[in-house]
């Protein structure tokens, strides 16, 4: 291919050209190109323009990144602020276990030392 079918847009019978593939979109990864026969040969003259909305400008492409920015940065607050409240609801539940215990190792050694008492040979 020449240089003046490359700026014309036109390609021989023989050759290709390259198509962005849909299943970018589908994924939202960066878009793919397939290989693909052209259907028709344009005009001498006459260049060959990509649809408005394939074509992103800078402005729109950092606009998009923002976007998803802001959005990940809400989800990450949002899953913070869960953990957060979770592990304050499980300190507490060990705040109240260990209060249980507490009581519960008091009375047993209040026990331990009666029995103590009672079997222990007095010697007066």
């Amino acid at each position: 291919m020449n240089r003046t079918q490359e700026l014309s847009g036109q390609l021989s019978d023989e050759e290709t050209e390259l198509a962005p593939s849909h299943m970018a979109a589908a994924t939202g990864d960066m878009p793919t190109y397939q290989i693909r026969a052209p259907t028709a040969a344009l005009p001498q003259g006459v260049v060959m323009a990509a649809s408005p909305g394939s074509l992103h400008s800078s402005q729109q492409l950092a606009e998009e990144a923002t976007r998803k920015r802001e959005l990940r940065l809400m989800k990450n607050r949002e899953a913070a602020k869960e953990c957060r409240r979770r592990k304050k609801e499980y300190v507490k539940c060990l705040e109240s276990r260990v209060a249980v215990l507490e009581v519960q190792n008091k009375k047993l050694i209040e026990e331990l030392e009666t029995l103590k008492d009672i079997c222990s040979p007095k010697t007066d």
